[in-house]
């Protein structure tokens, strides 16, 4: 037997992802949608394999020239799309008398392709077509002895048969004879479906073959994410499950655009993290997380181990840490328990600025391989400006008067050491205290920087608002576990200082963000407590380059 891929399709539901990658090059499960089509066709027996191509036929061509393949593979180009039927007729050469398949490109499916075929030879209608029930999508009416009554019936037929148990999907997976080809044109556009109706009108019976075999129609984001998702499933849990039994719990998220989800199968548990599909820039958001997280995680840093990834989809599926995170945790604490539960904080911070660095590859970054002078001046201190000077406080303010501020501390900050992998955002909510045990998620920015930094982001943290001379003592005891003393323990609690004040800029203009332009409310409520703490903090300094920012920041 001999089967037909269909390729050719514009991908209009996935744009704009298909504008450069046609759509049946997706990949699921770390193969794309067609090379596994192929492979299931070539393992349920078929001696070649034809693929039609129009949109981005040039990748099409490339991504099958690449792999060398147990049967022929033939590529039949369309310089003007075809349809379905235009693409079967297309291929009059290529059929023999055989009954051949025809698969549509953008399925994923774990239907028997060889059951399939066994079941059109048991019969004698010219064509047989898999269907299953997928309540969004039925709308083919079936007969009372499993025959295509309807292909497409009209909303008062479609009712009824729903009502009586047989309305059904098409999967895009059919058996034909080679009777078929003379119910289409012989060349130009053609609609399957109008000959199909044709054979229907001149007396032959359209074949059902039901199926309750996982299949995905794969042509829209979130059905092609799911698909990918499905993939991933065993390898996430460590081995054979249905991904029809995984329950999905949609778990809070934060204050990117990130879908979260904690995935169960009878006792275990993973989480998924969706980051929606990623075919732009590399590298992206979900490479940094791949990359980084398996990294930080050799280098037995306490973050969620990567379970399985599929990095064009989006998602990573990874270790659940539950959902205590060290905001909910410290507010229930004890101040002595707090003091240590910080103190084992601290210790995890210090390995992993020590130990990340370690066969760190910058290349991994996404938005920027350094803390440097330009993150410092623009995406702290520009950003305050704009999302919350001007959007919140509503207060007109010179960029240029205010732009030396922002210098002095970006050439302050430039000297702390020590230097490592910095995670950019440490603070209580990406802090997770898991049966004991302290675990670090969204280290999605990290880059090379200061470890004073990220001490800076937890011990300010306006989620928690710990005391002053909390902060103070844990300024401490982090000198002590650096082994710091004397003028070198001094530099370290300088720098800290500046790094404070560049913090403190970035949190209030990510809240002002999060809250003006994302509209998440919930930010709102932390913005008191961080305006707060940068006075005081400004306050306490006398540099003179300082004196712009601390007269704007007395009239906020």
């Amino acid at each position: 037997m001999k089967a037909l891929v269909l390729a050719a399709g514009l991908g209009t539901r996935l744009r704009p992802w298909t504008e450069k990658i046609p759509k049946p090059l997706f990949p699921v499960g770390g193969i794309s949608m067609l090379h596994r089509l192929i492979d299931q066709l070539a393992a349920a027996g078929c001696e070649a394999v034809a693929v039609n191509t129009h949109h981005l036929a040039p990748a099409l061509t490339a991504a099958l020239a690449a792999r060398k393949w147990d049967i022929p593979v033939t590529v039949r180009h369309e310089p003007r799309i075809l349809g379905t039927g235009g693409a079967i007729a297309n291929l009059r050469d290529f059929w023999d008398r055989r009954p051949f398949f025809v698969v549509n490109g953008d399925i994923v499916t774990a239907v028997d392709l060889a059951a399939v075929y066994r079941f059109h030879a048991g019969h004698h209608d010219p064509a047989t077509l898999v269907m299953t029930r997928h309540p969004s999508l039925d709308s083919v009416v079936l007969t009372p002895d499993d025959c295509i009554g309807r292909l497409r019936p009209s909303p008062a037929e479609a009712d009824a048969a729903r009502a009586a148990g047989r309305l059904a999907t098409f999967t895009g997976i059919q058996v034909l004879d080679p009777l078929v080809l003379d119910f289409l044109p012989r060349s130009g556009f053609a609609d399957s479906i109008g000959a199909y109706e044709a054979l229907q009108a001149s007396g032959h019976r359209l074949r059902s073959f039901p199926t309750t075999a996982a299949w995905t129609d794969a042509g829209t984001p979130d059905r092609y994410r799911r698909a990918a998702a499905d993939a991933l499933i065993p390898r996430a849990f460590q081995r054979q499950i249905d991904p029809a039994t995984v329950t999905w719990e949609p778990l809070a998220g934060d204050g990117s655009d990130r879908r979260w989800y904690r995935l169960r199968a009878e006792n275990a548990t993973v989480v998924l993290a969706d980051h929606g599909i990623s075919a732009g820039h590399r590298p992206s958001e979900v490479d940094a997380v791949i990359a980084i997280g398996r990294h930080l995680h050799q280098r037995n840093v306490p973050v969620p181990a990567i379970r399985a990834a599929e990095p064009f989809a989006g998602l990573v599926m990874m270790e659940d840490l539950g959902d205590a995170d060290l905001q909910s945790v410290a507010r229930r604490c004890a101040p002595r328990a707090r003091r240590e539960l910080y103190r084992r904080v601290i210790a995890a911070l210090i390995h992993m600025s020590e130990a990340g660095i370690r066969g760190f590859a910058p290349s991994w970054c996404h938005q920027g391989a350094r803390y440097d002078r330009q993150t410092i001046v623009d995406r702290e201190g520009r950003y305050f400006l704009d999302a919350f000077v001007r959007a919140v406080a509503g207060v007109t303010v010179s960029e240029e008067r205010l732009l030396p501020s922002f210098e002095h501390l970006a050439q302050r900050i430039e000297r702390i050491h020590p230097v490592g992998f910095m995670h950019r955002d440490f603070q209580s909510r990406n802090i997770m205290v898991h049966e004991g045990r302290i675990g670090i998620i969204d280290y999605q920015g990290g880059r090379i920087g200061p470890l004073a930094y990220d001490l800076a982001s937890l011990l300010i943290d306006p989620y928690v608002d710990l005391p002053p001379d909390l902060q103070a003592a844990l300024l401490a005891d982090a000198v002590a576990g650096l082994g710091l003393s004397g003028p070198g323990a001094q530099d370290f609690i300088t720098g800290y200082r500046y790094c404070a004040l560049a913090r403190n800029l970035q949190i209030l203009g990510a809240f002002g963000f999060l809250w003006r332009v994302k509209g998440k409310a919930g930010f709102a409520d932390s913005i008191p407590a961080a305006l707060a703490g940068l006075k005081r903090r400004l306050a306490e300094v006398t540099d003179p380059p300082l004196a712009p920012l601390q007269a704007l920041v007395r009239r906020l």
